[in-house]
């Protein structure tokens, strides 16, 4: 699968926001959309033009696609299922994206970045109900449990990720105990409870045409 190689900061910088990509880094004042909050490249400075309809839709839909880190094909065919279901659509998206295994893990402060989270998915660090999983997408369900695996618990990565989560707070959705590294996916989150700098509406519209 194709993956982004480049800087990711770069990416913050293009959406002119921070997109919380880098763990820790992102909080700090090293983080460089604090000291250079324009777009990258040497035109970066430049006139700024005047942004389309469509151009301030494809933006809205670029900046969720690199904060829950998925490629087009994977985006879209989440769009897809959130359109066959009941209910928002822009909702539905927000919710499926929230419940996937390595937003969860992320969410749940086992990992200082999705990115990060991901990884440890894959190496079969993570246990669902007692079991190890190893596909970062998995689809996360109300009253599962989330756990790290016992020779995980005394990585220092993980204990610094929970560490900084503690003093952050975590989501009201969750039920996470930050000194067994185990938690419950209590329920899937409220509009209210989410980014309200992500406007999804923008994205129906976008993919609606």
């Amino acid at each position: 699968m194709a993956r982004y190689l480049d800087a990711k900061c770069r990416l913050c910088r293009r959406e002119g926001e921070k997109l919380h990509l880098k763990g820790g880094k992102c909080y700090s004042d090293k983080c460089p959309i604090e000291r250079r909050p324009y777009p990258p490249g040497m035109h970066g400075q430049g006139r700024r033009v005047k942004v389309s309809d469509y151009g301030v839709q494809l933006r809205e839909k670029q900046k969720v696609k690199r904060i829950y880190g998925l490629q087009e094909k994977q985006f879209r065919r989440y769009f897809k299922v959130a359109d066959n279901m009941s209910g928002i659509t822009g909702l539905n998206l927000l919710q499926l994206l929230e419940s996937r295994l390595d937003n969860v893990v992320y969410r749940m402060g086992l990992a200082a970045s999705r990115t990060e989270a991901r990884q440890i998915v894959r190496h079969k660090l993570v246990k669902v109900n007692g079991n190890i999983l190893n596909v970062p997408s998995y689809r996360v369900r109300a009253g599962e449990s989330i756990a790290v695996v016992d020779d995980a618990k005394e990585h220092l990565r993980v204990k610094a990720a929970a560490e900084d989560a503690g003093q952050r707070g975590l989501p009201e959705w969750l039920d996470m105990d930050l000194t067994t590294l185990q938690g419950v996916f209590r329920e899937l989150p409220a509009r209210d409870q989410l980014d309200p700098n992500i406007r999804e509406q923008l994205i129906v519209e976008l993919y609606s045409k």
